[in-house]
């Protein structure tokens, strides 16, 4: 029974001690980066803040809606990570209001990053189209590649 005793306690002491370390989880930004979209005004041609955005993607098995936000400046909408060549993002200003289509096309590079992050995807040569326009008017591109999510890669004009 001694010996029992301490066997469950050397095995209890063994198992706080071989939980895993940092790289379990993808916590330091090294996942797959989301593109970074930016509002203009059409009368201006300044950014500006819009009151409410709700912002729907399709990842391949229909719309996923993102949430409202509300007196945003920009947007970070995570892209499909699948080997599809464009991602469909659909954009209103109001809950019932139409909506606009705009297709992101790219071409994808993967990396491998860690065990507990697997592998991490970057866009390059992006080049978007609004395929149904109102309440977006028009589009203007920004940096062409997401490597991080510093820089806009997509500005809407309202």
């Amino acid at each position: 029974m001694k010996y029992f005793k301490f066997l469950i306690a050397v095995c209890f002491v063994g198992m706080l001690f071989s939980c895993g370390g940092d790289d379990d989880i993808c916590e330091s930004g090294e996942g797959t980066p989301r593109m970074k979209v930016a509002f203009k005004s059409q009368q201006t041609g300044k950014l500006r803040i819009l009151d409410t955005l709700y912002v729907a993607v399709d990842y391949g098995a229909g719309k996923v809606q993102l949430g409202k936000l509300a007196a945003i400046d920009s947007r970070l909408i995570p892209l499909r990570v699948d080997d599809s060549p464009y991602t469909d993002v659909y954009f209103r200003l109001r809950l019932n209001g139409p909506e606009s289509k705009v297709r992101v096309n790219y071409t994808t590079k993967s990396t491998y990053v860690s065990p507990g992050c697997g592998v991490k995807k970057y866009y390059e040569n992006l080049s978007s189209a609004l395929v149904t326009p109102n309440p977006v008017l028009n589009l203007e591109a920004g940096q062409n590649q997401i490597e991080n999510e510093d820089k806009t890669n997509l500005y809407l004009v309202f």
